[in-house]
C-alpha cells in the first residue's frame, strides 16, 4: 500500500497538481493534514490561489482523501468539499496500519504522541509548521509533509514546496517543483 501525504495547500491548485503529478498519483489513499482551501491572514495568496478550483480538484481525486481540519479551515469549506473535514483529528486503520492525522495547531505533536502511543498508532501525520519532518518517536513514526505553498524551514535545503509518501514503512519527501527526493537526515 502506498499512502500520499500532503498538508497546507492553502488554496493552491498548482501546488496540489504538482504534488499529484510528482508523488501522489499512484497512491492508494491520500492523507491531508489540514489548511486546505484558505491562506489566512499570515500569507499573501499564492500565484495559483483558487480555493474553488482546488476544491473541485480534490473532489475529483480518484482515490480516497482523508482530511483533518487545520487552523485556516472553516465550516464553510464543507459546503464545497465532498469529503468530511474531520476535527480535531482523523483516525484511520489501513490493512493493520493505524494512522492519526492532525494539523497540529490545537494539540502540538509532542502532546499528540502519548495519544498515538495509547491508541497503538504507527503513523502520526501533522502539518501546520510548513516544515518537512520524519522522526521515529518510540513505536510512532511522525511525518510532516511540509507544504506545497509556503515553505518555512530555516534549513535552505528543506525550504521548498514538499509532500511525502509512505510505503512499506518508508517515508519519502518530494520537492513538488523539481520532483527531487529529499533527504531529511
Amino acid at each position: 500500500m502506498k499512502i500520499g501525504i500532503i498538508a497546507d495547500t492553502h488554496g493552491n491548485l498548482e501546488g496540489w497538481q504538482r504534488a499529484w503529478d510528482v508523488a501522489l498519483s499512484d497512491a492508494d489513499i491520500v492523507l491531508h493534514a489540514g489548511d486546505v482551501l484558505y491562506h489566512g491572514p499570515k500569507f499573501d495568496p499564492a500565484d495559483s490561489y483558487g480555493p474553488r478550483t482546488l476544491a473541485e480538484a480534490l473532489n475529483a481525486c480518484p482515490v480516497p482523501l482523508i482530511v483533518a481540519r487545520g487552523n485556516s479551515d472553516s465550516d464553510v469549506d464543507q459546503l464545497v468539499l465532498d469529503m468530511p473535514v474531520q476535527a480535531p483529528y482523523a483516525f484511520v486503520q489501513l490493512d493493520g496500519l493505524r494512522v492519526l492525522i492532525a494539523h497540529g495547531h490545537i494539540t502540538p505533536p509532542d502532546e499528540l504522541l502519548p495519544l498515538a502511543q495509547k491508541w497503538g498508532v504507527h503513523l502520526l501525520v501533522t502539518g501546520h509548521t510548513h516544515r518537512p519532518l520524519c522522526a521515529q518517536r518510540g513505536d510512532v513514526l511522525h511525518v510532516n509533509p511540509g507544504t506545497v505553498t509556503y515553505p518555512l524551514s530555516e534549513n535552505p535545503a528543506l525550504s521548498r514546496m514538499t509532500c511525502a509518501t509512505w510505503q512499506d514503512g518508508s517515508v519519502v519527501h518530494f520537492d513538488v517543483t523539481s520532483g527531487e527526493e529529499l533527504s531529511l537526515g
